[in-house]
């Protein structure tokens, strides 16, 4: 039985590990051409190796998204091989440094914003014509609930999460009358290599693993979807409410 997404093209960044890793397996399964990319060659090619066993396909693309001329060029291949993207999956990201905010480097901040802020941005831009050309385009963007809590000593990494929703809330209000639904993602304290870094003290055993949360996760890459510039849940599984501007 052909899958939900049989003959659509899927970017997904930080493809080399955790939801990344699997999101990317999930849209494969579900009949996606998977262009995967990370810096990690080697987790990469673990993902290429489980794709292609499960019968799926997927490009393989390394790529520090530092490279800002690299995302570019990414943009361009994807027009010049299938004239389209489908789905887009924004999941790289630095977790940076948890500090009192008056003792973060200024190379740590500039580096950090670079990654979940600029490069974000940079990402859009390349891929913005591709999805449109889609007949339901699909954008999701990982984000955390820092972006909200604003923790004492998450300043860095809370700043880049509602700098990239505030993107994406504004990218989705321009392309509201379009086919295209875009919307931000939630996924809640999730068994990752980023939480084992933030909670070093945690027991990875109590929190959701990431197959569970990429499962979670899969229905807002599907043409299904209705809602746009929303922000997903994972844990209470729904959109929750951003208040309007007064």
């Amino acid at each position: 039985m052909a899958g939900q997404l049989e003959g659509r093209v899927a970017l997904v960044t930080g493809a080399s590990r955790g939801i990344g890793y699997q999101l990317a397996k999930l849209l494969a399964a579900e009949g996606a051409h998977v262009v995967a990319t990370a810096r990690t060659v080697g987790g990469l090619e673990d993902l290429d190796d489980e794709i292609k066993a499960a019968g799926g396909s997927a490009t393989l693309v390394p790529l520090d998204l530092a490279d800002m001329a690299g995302i570019d060029r990414l943009g361009g291949a994807i027009h010049e091989r299938w004239g389209k993207l489908d789905v887009l999956v924004a999941n790289a990201g630095s977790l940076g440094v948890l500090a009192p905010i008056g003792h973060i480097e200024a190379k740590t901040f500039e580096k950090t914003m670079m990654l979940n802020v600029t490069a974000t941005w940079r990402l859009i831009r390349a891929v913005d014509p591709l999805l449109r050309a889609s007949e339901a385009g699909r954008a999701v963007f990982l984000s955390s609930g820092a972006a909200h809590s604003c923790k004492a000593f998450w300043s860095l990494y809370a700043a880049t999460k509602a700098a990239g929703e505030a993107m994406v809330r504004s990218w989705a209000n321009e392309t509201a009358n379009l086919p295209l639904r875009v919307n931000s993602v939630n996924p809640g304290a999730t068994r990752t290599a980023m939480r084992a870094m933030a909670m070093p003290g945690e027991d990875p055993d109590t929190l959701p693993k990431a197959t569970d949360v990429a499962a979670a996760i899969l229905p807002l890459t599907l043409p299904s979807v209705t809602q746009t510039g929303g922000l997903f849940d994972v844990r209470k599984n729904c959109f929750l409410a951003y208040r309007d501007p007064e």
